[in-house]
């Protein structure tokens, strides 16, 4: 039995080999105060979400020319068009530490300065990764005090190249790039009736399902349906993977051609449960690698692979000449795709009086500016959501480093209270 209703409760139960099974519940009306301003007497949280794509960006067809909210989206931010109103462009900061000298090469660098703000120890990154320092302060409230997703599932590199996310001192939070462990983690232990598409994990719960809705009212009653019908769909999504999406190829591997937008659906699905059932509040997503060898065949772009096309290095066109740029953009405006597809899940989302985007923060950045030069100064961002009063809608060129815009977040939207973060030295207004 569920017993008293309220945020945090689950549906539980057990499969049949006992394992315990774990569904989040939607956000009903029934966890709200009359106005849908606070789940009783508590307010609505904040979630925050880092979103990472490798390599860096062609330009002059990603940086808008214009400011202010009449800017024009450019060609790589052109999926973003029908969520206009739900982004900030900002364009400018730069990643200091990353031009400090050390070991590794330029993408080594440049991505343990964007996710920690500290030089690459020639191991890992020098210090725990802004997510992870937002979740030691709010995530402890939550069943997992932060989750890691990927999606391009290269194993090239060493670690640097290959998490997002840091602990502390060199210790790695690897992303979970496979939808099943992932749904597994979520949810509960898989078995073989539900690969097999036999049983389903909602078997297991199906008892304080029925007792849950009967408490419900219309509404709450249909959202729940909703809620449960969607998991039912993503499992059977998963399920119906080929062999080969349940493995992560070794590092040797050159026949790169999975079909990522495929995977990247299912994880930001995930996800958007995953928020919306209060299971986390802070989560990074690595799309695709530092230092990306990803190929894409859904792009027609398989002679070579993504790092390959940024540089003019006889593998690929170069990216400083034509034809380099217009496959950059396509790659890029892919990325943009992706993450415009997540928002419209937060955004579809109802939670109490607006929907879960509102209660969100998205911050989407790269490993470089140019990709060509590794250019480390400059750099854009986009963030997303309308948690603690960012304002949204508009492009904004600024100056500052990214430790400024990640104290800014931590603090002003999400109330970590952090004292401090490498590299920043003041606050960013322009965002609110």
């Amino acid at each position: 039995m569920i017993g008293k209703l309220t945020r945090r409760s689950f549906l539980k139960g057990l499969s049949l080999a006992q394992a315990p099974v774990w569904l989040g519940l939607p956000p009903l009306e029934a966890f709200f105060n009359e106005k849908g301003t606070a789940y009783g007497a508590d307010p609505i949280e904040k979630r925050f979400v880092l979103w990472f794509n490798g390599n860096g960006i062609p330009e002059k067809y990603w940086i808008p020319t214009e400011t202010g909210p009449e800017y024009s989206l450019t060609p790589c931010l052109a999926p973003l068009a029908p969520l206009r109103r739900d982004i900030h462009v900002v364009t400018g900061l730069d990643n200091a530490a990353a031009q400090i000298p050390g070991p590794g090469n330029g993408h080594h660098r440049s991505m343990s300065a964007l996710m920690t703000g500290t030089p690459f120890t020639g191991r890992g990154a020098g210090s725990p990764s802004i997510d992870q320092a937002i979740a030691a302060k709010v995530g402890g409230d939550s069943r997992f005090r932060s989750l890691q997703i990927g999606v391009s599932q290269e194993s090239f590199g060493e670690s640097i190249q290959r998490n997002m996310s840091w602990a502390a001192y060199e210790r790695p939070l690897p992303p979970e790039m496979l939808p099943h462990k992932l749904f597994e983690r979520l949810f509960g232990q898989r078995e073989l009736g539900w690969v097999e598409r036999e049983k389903s994990v909602l078997d297991a719960v199906r008892e304080d399902a029925f007792e849950l809705r009967k408490s419900l009212g219309k509404q709450d009653q249909a959202r729940l349906d909703e809620h449960l019908a969607s998991i039912r769909d993503l499992e059977k999504a998963i399920t119906s993977l080929p062999p080969q999406y349940y493995r992560v190829d070794p590092p040797h591997y050159d026949g790169d051609m999975k079909d990522w937008p495929r995977i990247a659906r299912l994880q930001s699905d995930l996800l958007a449960h995953a928020l919306a059932a209060r299971q986390t509040r802070v989560a990074s997503y690595m799309l695709t690698k530092c230092q990306g060898l990803a190929r894409f065949p859904w792009l027609g772009y398989t002679a070579a692979r993504h790092h390959d096309y940024t540089h003019r290095d006889g593998k690929a066109p170069g990216s400083d000449g034509p034809d380099g740029q217009r496959i950059l953009r396509d790659i890029c405006r892919w990325h943009v795709e992706e993450f415009a597809y997540l928002l419209s899940r937060l955004k579809s989302i109802t939670e109490g009086d607006g929907t879960l985007l509102d209660h969100c923060c998205l911050l989407f950045v790269h490993e470089h500016a140019e990709a060509n030069e590794h250019k480390n100064n400059g750099l854009s961002v986009v963030i997303a959501g309308h948690a603690g009063g960012l304002k949204t809608g508009l492009h904004t060129r600024t100056t500052g480093t990214f430790g400024d815009l990640y104290l800014t977040l931590a603090n002003d939207v999400m109330g970590a209270g952090l004292e401090s973060f490498p590299t920043a030295e003041r606050r960013l207004p322009e965002l609110f």
